[in-house]
Formats: C-alpha cells, structure tokens, sequence
C-alpha cells in the first residue's frame, strides 16, 4: 500500500488500560478522537488490554483491507512485546526472537508497530516538560537546569529486562543532551524505587519526569505518594480537580519539581502516525 496514503486503514491505538483509575485510558481515547478528527485514515478506532473496549472485541469489528495496531507503551517490555502479539496472533520469527509484525487475516492485512514511547522524539518531548514546569514555577525558588537533577519515572517489572532497559535508553539519551546537571532513573517495580529518589542526587534542585504515557493511576496518584506528598492530600487534590503536586515543594532538603506525563500533549498523534508510516515503508503489507 501506498505510505501517505491510509484512506482503506483501520489504526487501533492500544492501551494497557486497568479498572482501578479511569484517567489512565484518557489520552488514548484524547487522541484516537483527535485523529479521527484530523483524518487520514479510514477509522480510528481506541482499544485496550485490560479495559472495554477491548483490542479483540475491536478487531473482530474490522472490515478495512489494512489494520494498523499501534501499542500506547512507553517501552517494548513483557505485555507490549511479548503478550499482546502472541495473544493477537502474530507469529514467532523463525528464529525465536521477537514476532512478525505483519499478517494475513482473510483479505486483510493486520500490521503491530512499535510503541509509541520509544520514537527518537520522545527525548525531546521529556525535555519540553521538565523545561515547562520549571518555567511555570519559578517561585520560591528560579531553577537552573544547568544545576538541577532531572529524574525520570519508569515502571519496570521484572518480567522483562527490556522494560528497564527502554528507560536507561531515554535516561542516557537525555544525559547526553547536557541541559540538565545529571539525569537518574527510577522505577515502580525496580530499584531504585521512586521512594529512594533523594539517595541519588545531592543537588538542591530536582525535576521528575514520568516516563509513563498517562496521569492516570502511576502518574497522578503512586509517584506524588511516593515523592513524599501524604496520600491523603494526593486524594482530596485530585478529587477537586487540582494537580496532585504543587510546584515546587520542599522534600528532604531539596526543592521538587513534578510535571505531568507526555502522553496526552498533542505532539504524540505526530509520533502515532509516524509508527504507522514506517510500518508500511518497512516493507509489504499487503
């Protein structure tokens, strides 16, 4: 098929989702509208894994000759890579590592890209946001981010080194972008846990980013917490529509900037669609 031309796709843009918080399904429900909107293709349709509605209840519903999946992840880790394409169908490559990311369903063609988070631009979208809340929040304190220590927020599991790997990536991909004094990771589920964020900076100034694609139940509720900001507060902050963090707070000695995810800014549907692009430049897809 033609690559600027996706009038017969149908693009599936898929979320883990969960049932626990429903802010973490918005941006990709945000921006599935929003490029419905835009046009280009012939559908677009949002879907999730462990929320409705559902990316197999959605592809059941499928009649475009052309499906393009594109996974709402941060990085390629166990769910994004191992059990979303197995559990859709996508075969094992012959020599056992990865899948293939194109298949025959009937008379259509089914296409899995690769997600979303780990496009080169993502670095420049982290950047974007430690530099806007800095710029927000100059008062009580004007940060210099050629002083400050800039962390980011991954989820990790140790179901999958690539995971933690994808945000090693970014972190060493921001560090050589020298704005900011040093850059760390932190994880959820891995150490160094996002609770332990002050052993690895001594610097007075400190921007977290959250390398996660929402401000969903991570983002907006578990990293406040785990920053220092009593739970109770997090809760009555979101519950009247507030940002669970106020900027900058003082924890521990240090001054805390905390910015929201780069998921739902509008410059993702430029990386969506760029996923579906080299998707069909890689070659035949039906």
């Amino acid at each position: 098929m033609s690559t600027t031309d996706f009038s017969d796709a149908l693009l599936v843009l898929l979320g883990h989702g969960t049932d626990k918080n429903a802010a973490s399904a918005t941006p990709v429900i945000a921006h599935a509208a929003a490029l419905q909107r835009e046009g280009g293709f012939a559908r677009v349709e949002p879907a999730f894994w462990k929320q409705a509605p559902q990316v197999r209840d959605v592809l059941a519903g499928a009649t475009e000759s052309h499906v393009f999946i594109v996974p709402f992840f941060a990085t390629a880790g166990y769910f994004c890579d191992e059990v979303i394409p197995r559990e859709l169908g996508f075969p094992p490559t012959q020599d056992g590592h990865g899948f293939a990311r194109s298949v025959r369903r009937g008379s259509q063609t089914w296409c899995y890209t690769a997600p979303v988070g780990t496009h080169p631009r993502m670095t420049d979208l982290l950047l974007a946001r430690a530099r806007e809340v800095l710029e927000r929040h100059p008062f009580p304190v004007r940060a210099n981010p050629a002083e400050t220590a800039l962390i980011v927020v991954g989820h990790g599991t140790r179901r999958s080194g690539r995971s933690r790997a994808g945000v090693e990536a970014q972190v060493a991909a921001l560090d050589q972008r020298r704005e900011f004094a040093e850059v760390h990771p932190v994880f959820l589920e891995e150490a160094p846990l996002v609770s332990d964020w002050w052993q690895l900076t001594g610097r007075r100034q400190v921007v977290v980013v959250p390398f996660l694609l929402s401000d969903g139940l991570h983002g907006g509720e578990d990293v406040p917490v785990l920053l220092g900001e009593p739970e109770r507060v997090v809760r009555q902050r979101l519950a009247a529509g507030q940002s669970p963090w106020r900027n900058p707070t003082e924890r521990r000695g240090r001054w805390v900037w905390y910015v929201g995810s780069p998921g739902p800014v509008p410059e993702m549907r430029e990386l969506i669609r760029d996923r579906v692009r080299e998707m069909a430049e890689s070659g035949p897809v039906g």
